[in-house]
């Protein structure tokens, strides 16, 4: 099941009771502002919060930003979460502690009813599913075949670690994130993440080292708890310009052969066959994509 997906490098969280963090939101540079009704709004203050949301998507995507809320579970509050913040400025819902296809389809059946009576078009909200259960995770191939709202897949280290009883680090949920990768590229959606904790970030030339190592696992997202944090991640999840130079330069030779009446060929004493090809092709594409997206930033910036 292939998905038409959006560019989203860096999702930056923002409270979205804390004024000073919205007001600044959309010079931050990142590709969604990532609204958060959850675990940075304590819950005397959830009924308040809520009520923001669409104050505050307008504000933030400014920039040229997509907005995505994260709302709250159980399901009393999310039903709550989604009576404000489904309307024309919010992109994307992240859905936290999903635990079945069932839950998916629950919130895409609340979602549909309120597009419907807001006059929007029906799936113009996104879904990213959050696993963050043991139970969850052994379930994570239905969830993310679970509705075409989904886009994006995250496993949710902190409490992921907690229900089974790890420390969240790199090593603990090393394998968890690669089943989620997985997983995610099987049904045509983004897997968001790195491959180490998102927590630490007072050391920048090891954070990027990081950020590097999880786009060659596979990850093209990730969400940013630091403005410091966004810069990097847009540039690592970046093809580099010899990457695009290689690429292209495959695709090129990949012509000429096809001319010649050759199915492969060598270039820099390595045999170029149809694997590297498709990956030259997926490349270009996403970093095309990446101009197209930043192009609209700069532009809705200056306007």
């Amino acid at each position: 099941m292939k998905r038409n997906l959006p560019v989203w490098r860096s999702l930056m969280y923002v409270p979205v009771n804390v004024d000073k963090y919205v007001d600044k939101a959309h010079t931050r540079g990142a590709d969604v502002i990532q609204l958060d009704l959850e675990d940075s709004v304590p819950p005397a203050e959830k009924a308040n919060a809520r009520k923001l949301v669409e104050t505050a998507a307008a504000k933030v995507r400014r920039g040229g930003a997509d907005v995505v809320v994260r709302i709250n579970q159980p399901l009393s509050l999310a039903v709550r979460d989604l009576e404000h913040a489904i309307c024309p400025d919010v992109d994307g819902i992240a859905c936290t502690k999903i635990d079945s296809a069932s839950h998916v389809k629950l919130l895409d059946e609340l979602v549909t009813g309120l597009e419907e009576k807001r006059g929007m078009a029906i799936g113009h909200t996104r879904f990213i599913a959050m696993i963050e259960t043991a139970d969850a995770f052994f379930r994570i191939h239905e969830i993310v075949r679970a509705s075409p709202r989904i886009i994006a897949c995250c496993i949710g280290g902190e409490d992921f670690a907690l229900d089974c009883n790890m420390q969240p680090s790199g090593d603990a949920l090393f394998y968890p994130k690669q089943h989620m990768i997985i997983a995610a590229s099987a049904a045509g959606i983004m897997p968001l993440g790195f491959v180490d904790s998102v927590a630490s970030f007072g050391d920048w030339d090891k954070f990027r080292k990081m950020v590097r190592r999880s786009r060659d696992f596979g990850f093209m997202g990730a969400g940013c708890i630091h403005p410091g944090q966004v810069t990097i991640v847009n540039e690592e999840y970046t093809p580099t310009a010899e990457e695009v130079e290689y690429a292209s330069k495959v695709i090129q030779l990949d012509k000429e052969a096809a001319a010649a009446g050759r199915g492969s060929f060598s270039l820099d004493g390595k045999m170029i066959d149809i694997p590297i090809i498709v990956r030259a092709e997926k490349l270009l594409k996403r970093f095309d994509a990446i101009k197209a997206r930043e192009a609209k930033t700069l532009a809705a910036m200056k306007g």
